[in-house]
């Protein structure tokens, strides 16, 4: 039994193991949701997806599998609806005054037949009652309201049965192969955080004010520092030239960085990190910092994130004098050589879809630099570099 789902799920890109069936089929046949097929939806979901990057594709799958499973908009609306999951919905939301209310109103036909004399009768807006169509309510009919044997007119279900949950896409942003927005960035950074409490103790800790005053007898007020990603990070931004074309998602990766990061340190370069980067583009050549001060005053334990496109004159990587705006009396390699031998935990992030990463000679000088370290700017790129940056050196 839905063996054609279980392959489909492994064709969209979702590892379904017999293990998860079997565990499907036994979560049914215990009978532990309400045979409804968005239940079915919900069951199926939390056994088979384990990351949320692939909620998306489980939509997608679930959505061509069991198509047709609930009328489209336009079909025959006085569909049968087994009497159980009507009894189940019944039972769950509404008292027993208001289930003898609706059973009032007598069967399925019954019902449809009155929807459409009040169709022709209401000539307004109603909200709420028993009677008209409208919003919320046990009305069978409208939307909002409770009804076991209601037909939803217009408008979101309140307890989604009336729309297929699937083909919404809510997740369709969470995608792993979708470039990123500012969001889908902040949940691939989480994989790097490293909680702890350092600092000034300002935040009240109720635990230990309830213990302290229990033991002593008054009221004893405890504070504890905030618990916040310890993690230092270290981010140079390549702009300007080819880099103009990625500047919206440089700024998306950026603020999410800023958010996520209490320890970050950002500095901007063009093309290649030579003996000096800035903290402002407009003071870019009256107020450098020296690559060398970076790499005395901030520890080893720091990550180092660079992002650039990495396309650019291989001379500007591999030879002295190579770069387009100064004479730089070192190459470019080996300020990434001494960068990358100081902080150890370092990844490349290249906003240039991956398959065109072999169009540019620089870019592969680049990735041997970084030891292969170089990732897209994709959920699933961003996902392989912070497990980069979170190994133990």
């Amino acid at each position: 039994m839905f063996i054609t789902f279980v392959d489909a799920l492994r064709r969209g890109g979702i590892s379904a193991s017999l293990k998860e069936h079997l565990m499907l089929l036994e979560a049914l046949d215990a009978a532990v949701i309400e045979r409804s097929p968005e239940e079915f939806y919900y069951l199926a979901r939390s056994v088979f997806v384990h990351d949320e990057s692939q909620l998306d594709r489980f939509d997608r799958v679930f959505g061509e599998v069991f198509k047709g499973l609930i009328p489209a908009e336009g079909e025959d609306l006085t569909a049968q609806i087994p009497e159980d999951w009507l009894r189940a919905v019944a039972e769950r939301y509404l008292t027993p005054e208001e289930m003898e209310a609706v059973k009032s109103l007598g069967s399925w036909d019954e019902i449809m037949a009155t929807l459409k004399r009040r169709l022709e009768e209401q000539q307004e807006r109603h909200e709420g009652g028993s009677k008209w169509i409208g919003t919320g309510g046990t009305s069978p009919f409208g939307h909002g309201g409770y009804n076991p044997e209601g037909v939803r007119i217009g408008g979101p279900g309140k307890q989604g049965r009336a729309i297929k949950v699937w083909e919404k896409r809510e997740f369709k942003d969470l995608d792993d192969t979708r470039e990123l927005g500012t969001r889908n960035i902040k949940v691939a950074l989480r994989r790097l955080r490293r909680f702890a409490r350092e600092g000034r103790a300002d935040e009240l800790d109720l635990d230990a004010t309830i213990d302290g005053t229990a033991r002593q007898g008054w009221l004893d007020v405890h504070f504890r520092p905030e618990r916040h990603n310890a993690v230092k990070v270290l981010l140079f931004l390549d702009i300007g030239g080819s880099m103009d074309g990625h500047v919206r998602v440089a700024e998306e990766l950026f603020s999410a960085c800023r958010t996520e990061f209490k320890h970050l340190e950002h500095f901007y370069f063009h093309n290649c990190i030579y003996e000096g980067v800035w903290k402002e583009n407009r003071r870019r050549w009256t107020d450098r910092t020296p690559t060398w001060d970076i790499l005395h005053k901030f520890g080893h334990d720091h990550k180092l994130v660079i992002v650039g496109d990495a396309a650019m004159s291989p001379y500007e990587v591999s030879h002295p004098g190579g770069s387009i705006e100064h004479m730089n009396e070192e190459s470019g390699a080996v300020w990434l050589k001494r960068l990358t031998d100081t902080y150890p935990a370092a990844a490349w992030i290249n906003p240039t879809p991956e398959a065109y990463w072999g169009h540019s000679a620089s870019t592969g000088l680049i990735r041997q630099l970084m030891n292969e370290r170089m990732y897209s700017l994709t959920l699933s790129g961003l996902d392989e570099a912070m497990r980069e940056l979170s190994r133990k050196k």
